[in-house]
């Protein structure tokens, strides 16, 4: 008999990538259980991969988004894991060489997807239960899933070649991304987070809650499956409904390949940087024009003006060039709407107000002793 390769037939399971986001102590883990077991029920091949169990939890602190590389490292490795499970799920227990994550836990997440007594043909769902509070996070995942779809779609490609015409081609893979954001007030997480074995810091909550940005369908269109579930209480059957009937909706309607945007990544880099530096360039000057003026009250010499004037300026020019140095060379591609403008503002603020005071030392010695 021949095979489903030779026959140019391919039968996979539909998959799909869901994001569970929200502060700490918000629910999400609750729901990404219970969802989880609705789909079981379901007789769908379904597992929760809770970020705080696969990754060391010294990462999850001091953490900053434009800052700490060593957590988007770890972010990321989880990422490749899921694309290693997408690509070859029967070698995927083993996490990828040079990847730091937990490999117990990793293991304990994936092994029941392999359950040879569950047929390949059944949804797979995946349950990402992290804070995601920036939708750059969330939009690494929704690229996954597009690039995921690529590869299948080309393996697909590939497989019809193999036998001769007339082909009956019924490709059953698809990829589908989704996201439900967990609502709960700041004051309510705060007080379930102290009750539990390794509570997050209080202002780490607090400063993620600033933060915090909720998928927003009507601004970005790959958002567009989207649902909101309020947690402050119990979550009611109603509202698993409404999760599982999205999930079904991701399913029935798959992603397209993602497309090769490089030049429009560029684009919005450029702009992501010259947005940056504009606003910077505003904080700096009106930190030069409250050091001048402030200087005059107190009887500086002209000469020590002009000097201390240029010395800022020139202070302020190859800050302002190391900011957009950093955006268009070093800083990992982000969009301006996820970028934090009060947070770069206060860093911008905080670094170029030292050099400052560093200039208006010197010169108030040099008054002093002329």
């Amino acid at each position: 008999m021949a095979t489903d390769v030779e026959t140019g037939r391919i039968h996979r399971a539909a998959v799909c990538l869901c994001v569970i986001c929200g502060l700490p102590a918000a629910g999400k883990s609750s729901l990404s259980r219970t969802v989880c077991h609705s789909a079981n029920r379901r007789g769908w091949r379904a597992t929760t991969l809770q970020y705080d169990e696969l990754i060391p939890v010294q990462a999850f602190y001091a953490r900053d988004a434009e800052e700490n590389t060593e957590w988007k490292l770890y972010r990321h490795a989880v990422l490749q894991c899921i694309e290693e499970f997408l690509n070859n799920p029967k070698g995927s227990l083993d996490i990828p060489s040079g990847c730091r994550i937990d490999g117990a836990a990793w293991e304990r997440c994936v092994r029941s997807l392999l359950d040879p007594t569950q047929a390949n043909q059944v949804p797979l769902l995946f349950l990402l239960d992290d804070n995601f509070y920036y939708p750059s996070m969330r939009y690494e995942v929704y690229q996954l899933a597009r690039k995921c779809m690529h590869v299948l779609q080309g393996f697909s490609r590939i497989s019809s070649c193999l036998v001769s015409s007339p082909v009956y081609m019924r490709v059953t893979d698809s990829l589908s991304f989704c996201q439900v954001y967990v609502q709960c007030c700041l004051e309510s997480c705060i007080s379930r987070n102290k009750n539990r074995p390794h509570p997050v810091p209080t202002e780490v909550i607090e400063e993620m809650e600033k933060r915090l940005k909720q998928p927003n369908p009507k601004k970005n269109q790959w958002e567009a499956k989207s649902v909101s579930v309020n947690a402050t209480d119990n979550v009611s059957e109603c509202d698993i409904q409404r999760v599982m009937e999205l999930i079904c909706s991701a399913l029935s309607d798959p992603l397209s390949p993602v497309v090769d945007d490089t030049e429009q990544k560029e684009a919005d880099r450029q702009k992501c940087a010259t947005s940056v530096v504009h606003r910077a360039d505003q904080a700096c000057r009106r930190l030069i024009s409250e050091a001048l003026k402030k200087s005059r009250e107190n009887g500086v010499p002209s000469e020590h003006m002009r000097s201390m004037a240029a010395q800022l300026n020139e202070s302020k020019a190859q800050f302002l060039l190391n900011v957009r140095k950093h955006f268009l060379q070093e800083a990992p591609f982000i969009r301006e709407e996820d970028l934090d403008v009060e947070h770069v503002m206060k860093r911008a603020v905080e670094l170029f107000d030292h050099d400052k005071q560093e200039i208006l030392s010197k010169i108030i010695i040099k008054k002093d002793y002329s």
